[in-house]
C-alpha cells in the first residue's frame, strides 16, 4: 500500500498540474490511467461496479462520482476535484485533490483551503486508542466553523484488500463514538461538503452525485495507516 500510495500521490500531484483551463476531463483521465499503468499500477475505479473511467472528475456541483467526457473542458473558477484509486499487489489506496482552476472567486478558494484543513485535522487526531468518532468530529468541526455545510450521505471508509471496507467514517459526530483506531489499519479519510445545504441527487447516468440546490461541492482524500504511536499518510508523495 505504500508502493501504490507513492504511486497515486504522483499521479494526482501531475495530472492536477495539467488540469488548467481548457482541457477536457477525458484528456486528463487519459494521462491518469497511463501514468498508473506505466509504473506498474491497477486504476481501482476503471470498471468498479461498472464505473468507466479511472478518475471521478467532479466540478463544482458535482460532489462526487463525475465521469470524464470528452466534451466537457474546464473553465476560469471551477472548483475542480479528481478522486482516483490504484491497485498494486492486490492493494488498494484511494485518494482526492481539490483546486480552483485559474483566478476563481474568495467563496471556491475558502472551500479549498477549509477542506484540506479538515483533512489534515482529522489525520492528526488519527492515532491508536482514539475512538473513529473522534476523526468525524474533527471534519464537522473544521467544515462547520467555516460555514460550510457536511455532504452526510456520503463517507470515507477503510481500504485495503478492497476498495471500500469496514468502518464507515462519517464526516459528522452522529453520536456513536466507534471503534478503537488499532495500529494496523488503513483508512480513506474525505471530507466532502457542500456551499449550500448538503443535499444530494444522482444524475441519470446512475454515477454522478450533484448537490440538489446546485452549490458548489468539495472533496479531498488521503488512505492512511494507523501506526504504532500515531498513523502515516501512504497517499503523499
Amino acid at each position: 500500500m505504500r508502493k501504490g500510495g507513492k504511486i497515486l500521490a504522483d499521479v494526482l500531484e501531475e495530472t492536477m498540474k495539467k488540469a488548467v483551463v481548457g482541457v477536457s476531463t477525458w484528456e486528463l483521465d487519459e494521462f491518469a490511467e497511463n501514468m498508473i499503468r506505466q509504473n506498474g499500477g491497477i486504476p481501482a475505479f476503471k470498471g468498479y461496479s461498472g464505473f468507466p473511467a479511472t478518475l471521478c472528475t467532479n466540478i463544482n456541483e458535482v460532489v462526487v462520482h463525475g465521469i470524464p467526457r470528452k466534451n466537457e473542458f474546464l473553465k476560469e473558477g471551477d472548483l475542480f476535484t479528481i478522486d482516483c484509486g490504484v491497485i498494486y499487489k492486490g492493494f488498494y489506496t484511494d485518494a482526492a485533490r481539490s483546486k480552483v482552476i485559474g483566478n476563481g472567486p474568495a467563496n471556491k478558494i475558502q472551500m479549498v483551503k477549509t477542506a484540506y484543513e479538515a483533512l489534515s485535522k482529522a489525520i492528526d487526531t488519527a492515532r491508536p486508542g482514539v475512538r473513529l468518532g473522534e476523526i468525524s468530529k474533527a471534519i464537522q468541526t473544521a467544515v462547520e466553523s467555516a460555514g460550510f455545510t457536511i455532504v452526510k450521505d456520503l463517507t470515507g471508509h477503510g481500504v485495503g484488500k478492497h476498495l471500500h471496507e469496514e468502518p464507515i467514517i462519517l464526516n459528522f459526530f452522529d453520536g456513536d463514538e466507534g471503534p478503537i483506531l488499532k495500529p494496523g489499519m488503513t483508512l480513506a479519510i474525505e471530507p466532502i461538503f457542500a456551499m449550500g445545504k448538503g443535499e444530494i441527487n444522482t444524475l441519470k447516468d446512475n454515477w454522478t452525485i450533484v448537490t440538489e440546490d446546485r452549490s458548489c461541492a468539495v472533496q479531498v482524500e488521503n488512505t492512511i495507516l494507523i501506526t504504532q504511536d500515531g498513523c502515516e499518510i501512504l497517499t503523499i508523495k
